[in-house]
């Protein structure tokens, strides 16, 4: 199975923030706290085990909660020891979340999690003294249905069509049989099919609401590799976060330390997330809505919900999991209830966590390190042969569409497109006449200019007809190219972010992701290319 790499930049699908924070850039340093290389997880792990968030009787409550969320889940040998293993001050986290995505949602679910896995791994590997757990962090509070409601299988759309409100977690997965009985069509009747019908069923049609089949789903499929699957919406571990809630509706703390280092990032960057003065929301059945505070009245907005700031605090004593922390107070809140070292994700979340740091800083909780969690672009063997046949690299896959057409024919004509030393001729037979014109009547110059730029306007516009003329010679060429990255970048898109792993599952079935367990290497950060 040959495995390739890509650097990620070279790709053009990562922002300007991802890859200048992958080359460590030194602008980037105050925004995150140390880089993920492997000797640097030791004063990690110094740092966190001094924090007072790892107490005895913290990771008691985090080992009994999981517990009590796997009492009725087939947990593994290794997860169950995994879980008890919390309760040691000798054991920490590495830890990636994802939405409740129907059936995983795209590809790069596995990723995440196979990123996470393999990190405990290395780290293990590297401090034999300490114990490491993969978690998958659900996210469970999150109230974007529409963003989590379908999955692609074969170009097709598998759509759940219900309508929602308040926490997905706590969605009833009633109306599922129907998207059961649809997918149960395309999928056919292969050992792969059935396996993928019975874990669709088992999930979604045997348990009440979407946590706990999610929560069944990923463990599943990763429960031989010790990984630990996390609800956070527990009253418990919510008590553990209480101090941060008051002081977030208090006194605006995350608001202030963000917008300082928005100030700072935007200089050079897009900004991925804008905090709200209150970056908490209310959290009861059906219903999510945002805190916001008025003259010293607390509400829910769209609500008649409001509170003096005497009863909001009381109310967040009696019942914390009401409160939900949003996108930028979710990442405190992990790292307050799990002894984590790493937080891995894609692209846009780690975005969003390099405006964290200051935030972090100031209530004085460690900041985790940030990893880029392993891309891949999964091949056929069939596939392969056929790029190799027609001279097609695996860098030249990530050129988009026209780049890649137009530098393959000109590669495979038996004439020369390339009209760039015409240009460069031409270019210095106008030098001349730019010195006759200096010389005689500096008036000219503007007239020989306006000569250069249109002689030079066209060539170019030759140059393309020329093109042009070759690709409708070479048609059937470029269309076995077209279909071929067409598949391999479904709509003009990163595969992981399309395709579903039923799709895969179908063609390698058990060993998929034994395979990717294998070639992902978390510390290396390119952009995977495996041909299975």
């Amino acid at each position: 199975m040959p495995t390739d790499f890509v650097n990620f930049r070279s790709t053009a699908y990562f922002s300007s923030l991802i890859c200048d924070y992958l080359d460590e850039k030194p602008d980037l340093h105050q925004f995150y706290n140390r880089f993920p290389h492997l000797d640097n997880f030791k004063e990690q792990l110094e740092e966190k085990a001094q924090s007072t968030f790892v107490s005895t009787t913290q990771r008691r409550v985090l080992a009994s909660v999981l517990k009590k969320q796997y009492a009725h889940i087939d947990a593994s040998e290794l997860t169950t020891a995994h879980i008890e293993s919390l309760k040691s001050e000798k054991t920490f986290t590495v830890t990636t979340g994802h939405q409740l995505n129907l059936f995983t949602g795209p590809l790069y679910f596995l990723y995440k999690i196979v990123s996470t896995i393999n990190l405990a791994k290395e780290l293990k590997a590297a401090y034999p003294d300490h114990d490491f757990v993969p978690v998958y962090w659900m996210a469970t509070e999150d109230h974007d249905f529409e963003e989590i409601n379908y999955f692609n299988f074969k170009g097709k759309k598998i759509h759940w069509e219900k309508d929602s409100q308040g926490a997905v977690g706590e969605l009833s997965t009633e109306g599922l049989e129907a998207v059961f009985k649809l997918f149960s069509l395309e999928l056919g009747q292969t050992k792969q099919a059935e396996f993928l019908k019975t874990l669709f069923k088992k999930a979604y049609l045997e348990h009440d609401n979407l946590a706990d089949a999610t929560r069944y789903l990923a463990n599943e499929l990763f429960k031989d590799y010790g990984l630990v699957i996390i609800d956070a919406a527990d009253a418990e571990l919510k008590t553990m976060f209480i101090p941060f809630i008051e002081n977030e509706l208090l006194n605006e703390t995350s608001f202030k330390a963000v917008s300082k280092t928005n100030e700072q990032l935007s200089k050079n960057y897009g900004i991925q997330v804008n905090p709200r003065e209150i970056n908490i929301f209310y959290l009861k059945e059906n219903l999510r809505e945002r805190i916001v505070c008025e003259n010293g009245i607390y509400s829910v907005v769209d609500t008649n919900i409001t509170w003096t700031k005497t009863a909001i605090l009381e109310e967040v004593n009696k019942h914390p999991e009401r409160f939900s922390p949003n996108v930028i107070m979710r990442p405190l809140y992990q790292e307050v209830i799990l002894p984590n070292l790493c937080y891995i994700g894609g692209g846009g979340e780690l975005a969003y966590w390099l405006q964290l740091k200051d935030f972090f800083n100031t209530v004085q909780v460690p900041f985790p390190i940030l990893l880029l969690r392993n891309s891949v672009l999964i091949k056929t063997e069939k596939q392969s042969d056929k790029l190799e046949a027609m001279g097609i690299t695996n860098q030249d896959l990530f050129l988009k569409r026209d780049a890649l057409i137009n530098k393959k024919v000109r590669e495979i004509s038996n004439i020369d497109i390339d009209f760039t030393p015409q240009k460069k001729h031409l270019q210095e037979q106008f030098e001349a006449l730019y010195k006759l014109a200096e010389q005689t009547d500096k008036s000219f110059l503007g007239a020989v200019k306006a000569q250069e730029v249109k002689q030079l306007k066209g060539l170019g516009h030759l140059e393309k007809r020329l093109l042009k003329a070759q690709k409708n010679k070479l048609a059937e060429q470029v269309s076995r190219m077209t279909d071929l990255q067409n598949d391999l970048f479904p709509n003009q898109g990163l595969q992981e972010r399309n395709t579903n792993v039923s799709e895969f599952y179908l063609e390698y079935g058990e060993a998929l992701i034994p395979h990717l367990i294998k070639n992902l290497h978390p510390l290396k950060s390119e952009f995977v290319i495996i041909t299975l």
